[in-house]
């Protein structure tokens, strides 16, 4: 009994408290809007539809590769020699033509992860969110601005490019690889002659020492012909200083005067 009564004012308890909330707001302001003459203002970081500025665009594609669910397609192709983009309003150059670049929104999980990483905030996501569709194909949004002819034409002169760059590049790796065997032969030869000099040199080292030893030869055997006339006029001069003084006998007088030999 005494848990029954319980349960019968608890019933009723929250019924009284539900009908005063009810009431209360039935004698309060108003706060619905009368959509769609009137929209609710939405604050700054409110996440709802993609925009991107393809002026701003640069082809990066930091923003495809932060998506967790794959809802952004891009695809670049590289500018030509021949073209200029320009730059950004940030001032980043443009180098690549944007041929392809879809949002499907119909996957998109309004994580606001692609925004954040894009260098120049091209993409953002736009305070717009009546674009109910009843065709789900319609909630893919195509930003390139390239029809197909011109991306047709743009592929077409960026592949003949990248063609004849790689034509340019195995030439020069050509010539690089000829200049390096010339070069390596050419060290090889050096070596060569370098070998064959040193291995020729003892041989004319000899000859150079026998053609050097005989004028030495020549010279000592001249050095001992003028010291034996220097000898014989040394005997001269020595004569010369050995003569007899007056009044004593000399050979020519014993020559003259016999008997005194005899004697």
């Amino acid at each position: 009994m005494v848990q029954a009564v319980k349960n019968s004012w608890a019933t009723f308890k929250s019924i009284f408290t539900g009908m005063g909330i009810t009431g209360r707001h039935l004698v309060g302001p108003t706060v619905t809007l009368q959509y769609p003459e009137e929209r609710a203002t939405l604050p700054k970081n409110a996440r709802a539809r993609l925009f991107v500025n393809m002026d701003d665009c640069i082809g990066c594609t930091l923003c495809a590769k932060a998506c967790p669910v794959n809802c952004i397609d891009i695809e670049t192709v590289p500018t030509t020699a021949d073209v200029d983009l320009g730059k950004t309003s940030t001032g980043n150059p443009k180098r690549f033509w944007l041929t392809r670049f879809n949002i499907d929104m119909a996957k998109c999980m309004y994580c606001d992860l692609c925004v954040h990483p894009c260098p120049t905030n091209c993409i953002y996501m736009e305070q717009e969110y009546e674009y109910s569709e009843y065709d789900r194909s319609n909630l893919l949004y195509k930003f390139s601005q390239l029809s197909p002819v011109e991306v047709d034409d743009v592929k077409a002169k960026a592949e003949a490019e990248a063609i004849q760059k790689q034509k340019e590049k195995e030439e020069k790796a050509r010539q690089k690889a000829e200049e390096a065997r010339l070069k390596k032969e050419q060290e090889a030869a050096e070596k060569a002659r370098a070998a064959d000099g040193t291995g020729a040199a003892p041989t004319a080292d000899a000859a150079r020492a026998a053609g050097t030893a005989a004028p030495d030869a020549a010279d000592a055997a001249r050095v001992a012909g003028t010291a034996a006339p220097d000898a014989a006029d040394a005997a001269k001069a020595t004569g010369t200083a050995a003569k007899p003084a007056p009044g004593s006998p000399s050979k020519q007088d014993d020559t003259q005067n016999p008997s005194k030999g005899e004697a």
